[in-house]
């Protein structure tokens, strides 16, 4: 991403959580600050309008994100292609959760008795394809809402299932997820994306079939073709450990970079970039007791 917005010409544009993310030398925030032209957007279609007014220019969108956020590329790329804009493209990164659940559930150090399903996600693919999580693993999965009574009575209805001796999928968001999804979204995925061979996971390593790139017949809009982007392997930072995060081995303040060089304003790790990631979490609503805690264990 990083070489695509020093290119000459080039306007890249992102959400604002993806500019702070490390690479695997530098930032996009740092890229802008020696000089790239890189601009936060809302929205993919914030950048196709900032090529329809800068046609001297090629816009470049960062695309990132789970089925949340790629129809919204997806309906994009479309609009595009009809609109015959030809100084626009999209870096594509998007992600899938499925595939991501699965690589988590064989792991042989998960340390999960359930799993707190993603609202927003399901909105898209609904609660249908996680049916193999209790199926398969023995695992109660409940879809949920973004409320804290949401969450606090979802982990209630994943604790009462772990209790009852059952494992099931069950929404607790009906008023936003339905079984089957939005299938108008879905069709706009299917349209325009096809699942990558293998994509790399910070955390996770590589997980096949767990990335999403444009079909053939939108490779005009293709940035990674348009720029021939290498297919760079970036190894973790040897102190993150956000997988171990991520499966529950540890809990966010056992990393040892966690409130230190690890914050917020300095991410090393996809659990710290997010406003909504784990780290994130426990940085903003409680780690002064931890990192005490931590400090008192190793003392």
């Amino acid at each position: 991403a990083i070489a695509i917005a020093k290119e000459p010409g080039v306007i890249f544009t992102t959400f604002g959580d993806a500019m702070r993310v490390p690479g695997s030398q530098t930032s996009l925030l740092d890229a802008k600050a020696a000089g790239a032209d890189v601009r936060m957007v809302y929205s993919p279609l914030d950048a196709l309008k900032m090529a329809k007014k800068n046609p001297e220019r090629h816009v470049v969108f960062l695309a990132l994100g789970f089925e949340t956020t790629a129809p919204s590329t997806a309906l994009t790329i479309l609009q595009a292609a009809k609109d015959g804009v030809e100084n626009f493209s999209a870096f594509c990164n998007h992600i899938t959760i499925i595939p991501a659940l699965k690589a988590m559930l064989d792991s042989p150090d998960l340390k999960l008795d359930g799993f707190v399903g993603p609202g927003h996600v399901s909105t898209v693919i609904g609660t249908r394809c996680y049916e193999f999580v209790p199926r398969e693993y023995g695992k109660p999965i409940v879809v949920t809402g973004f409320e804290p009574l949401d969450v606090l009575q979802s982990v209630y209805m994943i604790i009462k299932q772990i209790v009852e001796g059952r494992a099931e999928v069950e929404n607790q968001y009906p008023r936003a997820v339905a079984r089957d999804g939005n299938q108008k979204a879905l069709e706009a995925l299917f349209e325009v994306f096809e699942p990558r061979d293998y994509f790399e996971w910070r955390g996770l390593g590589s997980i096949p079939h767990s990335g999403m790139k444009l079909r053939q017949k939108y490779a005009a809009f293709d940035a990674e073709l348009k720029f021939s982007v290498p297919g760079l392997r970036i190894a973790d930072p040897k102190a993150c450990q956000c997988g171990e995060i991520l499966k529950g081995v540890k809990k966010p303040w056992e990393c040892k970079v966690f409130g230190t060089a690890c914050t917020p304003e300095t991410p090393i790790g996809s659990c710290m970039v997010s406003s909504e990631g784990a780290c994130a979490a426990y940085y903003n609503f409680g780690r002064l007791s931890k990192i005490a805690e931590r400090s008192a264990k190793s003392a």
